[in-house]
């Protein structure tokens, strides 16, 4: 069978004008909440910067992603394919907020694995919790790991019971991790993630 290209609807430019069909509820045509959706293509975009380019646009919604998710079986809050779906319409505000579901996510790679357009859901939304985390939405428990990992260089605090587990299978203690080095490369990386 021949290999088809896959094409992409790019966003239309920056301050384009999106308008759609629906009927307006201000102007009481429609019941409230069945009015207009604006797609945010400022999300689109800002998304776009930090994970390759407009991959969620590849996304066909064949729920593939669901199948095998361990948040999505576990949660009714979590869905990867609702997620892609609200990035597709550029819906930011229903996941970068307060409280989202994207931190559900257990970064497992199952939907990565299973998407047929190598979409990266994962990707997305790995992103997507960056996102969230630069404007300072992220769980006190994602704030605990990353001040563990500034003064450590570790996501787990060392203490004594892991390397008592690391010397019952013949393994040796945790070699020192070089903080300083690591907080060197914090500060060589600006706002907009890129280097200094």
């Amino acid at each position: 069978m021949p290999e088809v290209p896959l094409q992409q609807h790019p966003p239309p430019e920056e301050g384009a004008q999106v308008r759609g069909e629906a009927p307006d509820p201000a102007a009481g045509d429609a019941p409230p909440g069945k009015g207009t959706v604006r797609v945010d293509f400022e999300f689109r975009r800002e998304l776009a910067r930090k994970v390759e380019g407009n991959l969620a646009s590849f996304c066909y919604q064949c729920g593939a992603c669901v199948g095998d998710c361990p948040a999505a079986t576990y949660s009714d809050r979590f869905n990867p394919r609702e997620i892609m779906l609200e990035v597709l319409y550029g819906l930011g505000d229903e996941l970068i907020k307060e409280d989202s579901p994207l931190w559900l996510c257990t970064n497992c790679y199952n939907c990565h694995e299973r998407c047929p357009q190598q979409v990266k859901p994962v990707e997305v939304i790995i992103s997507m919790k960056n996102m969230l985390a630069d404007r300072g939405l992220a769980p006190t428990s994602v704030d605990k790991v990353i001040r563990t990992f500034e003064e450590t260089g570790r996501t787990v605090p060392p203490n004594p019971a892991i390397d008592k587990q690391r010397a019952k299978f013949g393994l040796p203690p945790l070699p020192p991790v070089p903080v300083e080095e690591i907080n060197k490369l914090f500060g060589a990386v600006t706002e907009d993630g890129g280097a200094e």
